[in-house]
This record gives structure tokens, sequence and C-alpha cells, in this order.
């Protein structure tokens, strides 16, 4: 990875420092380096009284939700629908100094905290959902960048289970030696997602615009890896773009079948953030666009379609020989979620 940027450390570093504004301004909050938290629309949506994000049908609660990254501005890939902010310089090289996750997490949470320092005066918060709010219980690893990239996340996964707290990692599959290293190092987080863009290594291309070698090859070997998680409830997402993606769910189907996934997500492309500049605003499907494939999708598995939620545009698929599956089918029933 490391020859990949064209830029000098230098240049990289004054980078750097003229994202800082834009990021505390679009409301992220950095600790050290490289690792930022920022508040998700679904923890205001609860605080409010409003609903939870589709993951509760995991279990999680989304005022109780920590959404971090430990690789700021970091990823092996360019993706044309990512609603961040793509920097000159993607890519880490090798051999940079890079923070302990002792160094990170209790700033984190205390950042989290500051963050939502402003609800508990606002007269439509309940405040015992914001006390609650004050003690998260879950960790997003989701937020920018790729966090297999960063090269301490097994300690950071024992870490933040050693907290009490549960873990919801998501990669695009560029790493799987990494992700070997998490079941190897008994750092399995609770909930592994992989992201799957395309059917075939050249939409992968044409969608994902890698910066790395071999993205194809490594997403292949990363959907081999996931078959050895024992400990996590294993998720392949699908994203859902209009005159990309909406295709052959046969060939998808060749592709998950590798990995033994417990779910599927087929969630939709939305137009928002920097991806505005990069796509049309008719490349967002609606539910009613994706939940044909998604049917289609399940057939070819026979894997059951288990439930959609229309606000995030996403329709789940699940594997009825999964030991999971019994108990989110319950959880999604109670949350009157579903056909």
């Amino acid at each position: 990875m490391a020859g990949l940027s064209r830029y000098t450390p230098a240049e990289s570093m004054e980078i750097a420092k003229a994202e800082l504004a834009r990021l505390r301004k679009a409301g992220y909050r950095i600790v050290g380096g490289h690792s930022a938290v920022k508040i998700c629309h679904w923890t205001k949506s609860v605080l409010r009284g409003g609903k939870n994000c589709y993951k509760g049908w995991y279990g999680i609660r989304s005022h109780r939700c920590l959404q971090m990254t430990p690789a700021l501005q970091y990823c092996n890939m360019m993706c044309i629908f990512c609603w961040r902010h793509h920097t000159i310089n993607r890519v880490r090289g090798v051999g940079e100094e890079w923070d302990r996750p002792e160094e990170m997490l209790d700033s984190l949470i205390q950042e989290q905290r500051q963050l939502l320092s402003g609800f508990k005066g606002n007269p439509a918060v309940d405040k015992h959902l914001f006390q609650e709010a004050m003690e998260p219980q879950h960790v997003a690893i989701s937020l920018d960048g790729e966090p297999t990239i960063y090269p301490h996340l097994a300690d950071l996964i024992r870490l933040i289970k050693n907290k009490g707290m549960t873990t919801f990692l998501v990669t695009n599959g560029s790493n799987p030696k990494r992700l070997g290293d998490l079941v190897d190092q008994d750092a399995e987080p609770t909930n592994l997602y992989i992201s799957l863009y395309g059917p075939d290594p050249g939409t992968h291309r044409e969608i994902c615009r890698p910066l790395i070698p071999n993205s194809w090859e490594r997403l292949m070997r990363s959907l081999e890896v996931m078959r050895e998680f024992q400990k996590s409830v294993k998720v392949i997402r699908l994203i859902m773009i209009n005159g990309y993606t909406i295709r052959d769910p046969e060939k998808y189907a060749e592709l998950i079948r590798i990995a033994e996934p417990d779910f599927i997500e087929c969630k939709g492309y939305m137009h928002v953030g920097e991806s505005q500049r990069r796509m049309r605003r008719e490349a967002m499907p609606s539910l009613d666009e994706i939940r044909p494939f998604a049917m289609r999708l399940a057939e070819a598995l026979r894997y059951e379609y288990l439930a959609e939620d229309r606000p995030s545009r996403i329709s789940l698929i699940a594997n009825p020989s999964s030991p999971h599956y019994n108990m989110l089918r319950v959880r999604v029933s109670g949350l009157g979620a579903g056909l």
C-alpha cells in the first residue's frame, strides 16, 4: 500500500489539516491521529422519540450506539456511491505510527457524550433515554474509511467486548488476512459485515475504483474467510444502485454461497453527501425496486425473504439454517418489521 499515493507525507499532512475544519463542521470529532466519532441520524431519532435504526433487527438500540472509525479518511477504494469526502491521499502507508486502542476508546466515548450533551435540556428528549445514551453499549466500526487497514483491529474489538459492549464491523473485504487474524486472535465482532458491490469483477472495478491490486481476488478470499467465523452474526451487504447492481441475482448467489452468511441485506444506495457529485438521483432505488431482486436472490439461495425497512430502503434475507435465524425472526416480528 505504501507506494500508492503520489504525494509526500508533508503534503498529506497539509491535506489532513485542511480537512479538519470540514470534518468538524460535518459533526465529526477526531481522536488522536486517525480515529473519529459522529452521532448517527438514528441515535438522534430515538432520543427524540422517533424510529430506531433497522439494525434493531440484530438487537442494536440506536441511542446507545457509538458510530466510530479507527481509520478516518483512509480507504483503499474510491467507491462512486460513497457519501464520504474522498481526499487525495486515501491509502495510509505501511510503517506509519498508529494509535493504540487503549488510547482511543475512552476518548471516543467522551467525545460521544460531549456531542450528545445538548440533548439533555431538550424537552422532546426522554431523560431516561438520554441517561442510557451516556453509556453506549454498541460500537459500530463503520463510520469512514476501511477499518481493516487499522493494524490493531483485533485488540480494539477485544477491548470493546471486555467493556461489555457489542461490536459491529463493516468491511469491503479487501484485507482477508486481517479478517483471519480476528478469528485466530479470538476477536470476532458481534456482527461481521462484508459488502459486495457487484456480481462480477468488471462491475466491482467500476463501482469501487480500487486503489490496490487484486481487490476482487482479495474479496473472494474474504468470502472464504467469513465461513471461519463461528461467534459472529455474519451478514453480506449488497449495495443496490439503479443502472449498476440491481441485476443478475444468480451471479450474486454464487458468490454468497462461498461465504455461507446468516443474513443478506439488499441495501439501496442513498443520494446523499458527496455521492451527489458522482451519481444521479435516479441511481437511488426505491424499496419497491429492490424487493423483486431480493426475492429472486432469496429463491436462488433457498433463503427466506424475512423483513424490510422502507426508510432505509433495505430488504433482509435470512438463511433458515443459521443458528441466529430463530432469534432474529422473533425480534423482527416483535419490531413489526417485514411484509
